[in-house]
């Protein structure tokens, strides 16, 4: 069991009024003049965007608006919206969206505090020590940004796609109502939910295998989520199950998951890779990789994997075959997947076969010119990280 300390300060308002109190949130948390940044047209079509501002209005709260975030954000409009916020003055930071918006904002919330570029911070070569605050109006429960102390953007510029985590990013607010997701697309809302059970599966396949009480929330937290989800692609407008899973993804990214057990992130750095080279949806490319990955390390921990078959695939344990007990599990992922539209290689993924020199591009990139390793269940090497890439072709 590892030592841990678990942060989790983000103020959640959660529910069908949750909007109302955003005014009085930004001002809680000493914003007087903010930028509300956003993505397309749907936050503008919805009509949320506008009652955003209407209230700031109303609350008496300046701000300005950027829009224009797309999925792997881009740090050429991060660096846009740095310059903005330095010459109106801007001190909060407000992200109506998803986890690409709220990604984005914390990036220009770094910039705006920063002497340099601000890319320096995601390469590792700088470590801020102030930013603006951040906080959130969710409509794409997916990334767990609105409660999570990480980032991702994508540089343009040889697409390279990085991650940043530290707690003073964590958002002062997240105002979620889970009416706002009603209209997300079947796609969109089953990338969603891959993209938050990895979360908590990054966290749970781990060597570590005493902490319980944390598995046993893991557990029943991937098991809620595999019936929330067909539940709303069945209904949509399903309440109940679309407010399981806008919460679900918070918890599964706050940390609660990882207490007491060592993160892997594996998964997650070997996606990173294909949504960078082809701006594959970060959901799905996960799905695509997931089960290579686990056929390569499972023998790192087979109980740990013979435990999610049948606690969480409801696979029947055979005892006498640990091994193919596991071997099930993964398969029953693979279903899962398909069933909720995900695909389950790199070929469903993308369309066509992955080249030879693209893999050998990816784990270049992967393994930060053959120099980094990742991953903690088993430390990948830039050979493992190729040969999980070959393995997920298709």
């Amino acid at each position: 069991m590892k030592d841990f300390n678990f942060y989790a300060p983000t103020e959640v308002v959660f529910g069908e009024q949750a909007e109302e109190q955003v005014a009085a949130l930004v001002r809680k948390y000493g914003g007087t003049k903010v930028l509300v940044h956003y993505g397309g047209q749907s936050a503008v079509r919805s009509g949320l965007l506008d009652k955003i501002c209407g209230l700031l209005d109303e609350g008496g709260i300046a701000y300005v608006k950027l829009g224009g975030v797309v999925p792997n954000p881009r740090l050429s409009l991060a660096k846009k919206g740095i310059e903005l916020c330095r010459q109106e003055g801007v001190d909060f930071l407000l992200a109506v969206g998803g986890g690409s918006v709220i990604d984005s904002a914390k990036c220009i919330a770094y910039g705006v505090c920063l002497d340099g570029d601000v890319w320096d911070v995601y390469l590792g070569k700088v470590k801020p020590v102030r930013m603006l605050p951040v906080a959130s109006v969710l409509t794409i429960p997916a990334a767990g940004s609105e409660m999570s102390e990480a980032s991702v953007i994508t540089n343009e510029d040889g697409d390279v796609k990085l991650g940043y985590s530290n707690n003073m990013s964590r958002p002062k607010f997240s105002i979620m109502n889970p009416r706002r997701t009603f209209t997300l697309p079947p796609y969109q809302t089953a990338a969603g939910v891959t993209d938050m059970m990895m979360h908590t599966m990054e966290r749970y396949f781990t060597k570590d295998d005493d902490m319980d009480f944390t598995t046993d929330i893991a557990e029943a937290m991937l098991r809620n989520i595999k019936t929330a989800v067909f539940a709303v692609l069945k209904n949509p407008e399903d309440y109940r199950y679309r407010a399981q899973i806008m919460w679900g993804g918070s918890v599964m990214h706050n940390g609660l998951t990882g207490c007491g057990v060592a993160d892997d992130w594996a998964t997650h750095q070997l996606e990173h890779e294909l949504s960078a080279m082809f701006d594959a949806t970060h959901g799905a490319g996960l799905a695509a990789m997931w089960p290579s990955w686990a056929r390569y390390v499972m023998h790192e921990n087979l109980r740990r994997f013979v435990r999610f078959a049948v606690n969480v695939m409801d696979v029947p344990n055979d005892f006498t075959d640990p091994e193919g007990t596991a071997l099930k599990g993964i398969e029953a992922m693979e279903r899962f997947y398909h069933a909720i539209g995900m695909p389950i290689n790199i070929k469903e993924l993308i369309g066509r076969d992955i080249t030879d020199e693209e893999i050998k591009e990816m784990t270049r990139k992967c393994s930060r010119d053959y120099t980094a390793t990742c991953g903690q269940l088993k430390v990948l090497k830039a050979e493992d990280m190729e040969a999980i890439y070959q393995m997920a072709r298709g």
